[in-house]
């Protein structure tokens, strides 16, 4: 079965290797993305004496008829960034499969380990689909199913998934081949789904007023190698890199944000039910960069987060102080 190959990074790597293990697999072409093309899908290129190719759009006629001439009888995706249209969709004669990190119908869109950490989810799924119309809404080919543990994070979760991803891709090339798959729509699963918004700047900021279990879901959904996420100690902008939930601490009413203990571990930090502990806390350069050595002093009775009240007050005394400023300059003005 003559295959053209269309990914991305570490999960089309793992991926392709598990297909160019098994002889029924001829990959005739490998598609990069177009920004930052990834240089070890290149290697695969050369050294399987194939196109590399690449566009700005893949839906481009010109594109389109390039890749007619490799006669590929299946189309795969794993990682590619662009949204297909129908002529591509419909060029090869057996489709053109997706491999998805999430779990569809659900955890459709983006940066869906993320928020499946974020939401506190005890499994995650990655999904062999169909390429329609639509955005990660064909017909389901292969669905699996992995653990997240309360210890996981971003970086743990995403080597389980990539591994997962290739798995299940090989598993739904062969049934493919063998002429044994059984898609089925998402609407059997359920009728609604939902989606991810993609993950932008801003978005990484903690609000200590979330439970405990919030903020422990917060910190190691977005970790390294994510943005991390951010507050505030003495109005200087720091990373929270880690956090553990401490077992059977009390509920009770305090100040959010406070810093209540130090340990050998870290600190102990209120939370808007409880406590936590946070253990990797660092502070971030000007540019936004993350130094792991670059620990910020933490002093108990020191508070994390910003308060607004404060910030509001602070802003209105510099308001006033302009509109003094502003009115002394009309003055001298009308003295002249």
């Amino acid at each position: 079965m003559k295959i053209g190959y269309f990914g991305d990074g570490l999960w089309s790597h793992l991926a392709l290797n598990k297909i160019l293990e098994d002889s029924n697999f001829d990959v005739v072409f490998i598609v990069t993305r177009h920004e930052n093309a990834d240089p070890v899908l290149k290697e695969f290129a050369q050294k399987l004496q194939i196109p590399c190719l690449s566009h700005a759009s893949v839906n481009a006629k010109g594109f389109i008829d390039e890749i007619k001439r490799f006669n590929p009888d299946l189309n795969v995706s794993m990682s590619f960034d662009q949204i297909l249209k129908k002529e591509i969709i419909n060029l090869a004669p057996l489709g053109f499969i997706n491999c998805h990190a999430g779990a569809l119908p659900f955890y459709r869109g983006r940066n869906v380990l993320n928020w499946a950490l974020i939401n506190g989810e005890s499994s995650f799924g990655v999904t062999v689909h169909y390429i329609d119309e639509g955005i990660d809404t064909g017909d389901i080919i292969v669905q699996r199913f992995g653990n997240i543990d309360q210890d996981d994070d971003y970086a743990s979760l995403l080597e389980k998934a990539s591994n997962l991803c290739a798995d299940a891709l090989f598993e739904a090339l062969k049934q493919i081949f063998n002429g044994v798959a059984e898609p089925i729509s998402q609407a059997a699963i359920h009728p609604v789904g939902f989606y991810c918004g993609r993950r932008l700047n801003g978005d990484e900021w903690l609000d200590w007023n979330w439970s405990s279990q919030q903020i422990h879901n917060f910190v190691r959904g977005i970790t390294v190698p994510g943005p991390c996420a951010r507050t505030y100690l003495n109005d200087k902008e720091i990373a929270v890199l880690s956090t553990e939930i401490i077992p059977e601490a009390p509920a009770y009413i305090g100040t959010p944000g406070e810093i209540i203990g130090k340990e050998q571990t870290g600190i102990i930090v209120k939370t808007g039910d409880s406590i936590i502990r946070v253990k990797g806390i660092v502070n971030i350069a000007q540019d936004g960069n993350i130094f792991p050595g670059d620990i910020p002093v933490c002093m108990l009775g020191s508070r994390l987060g910003l308060n607004p009240w404060l910030k509001l007050r602070e802003y209105e005394n510099r308001l006033l102080e302009l509109e003094k400023l502003v009115n002394q300059l009309r003055k001298q003005g009308d003295n002249n």
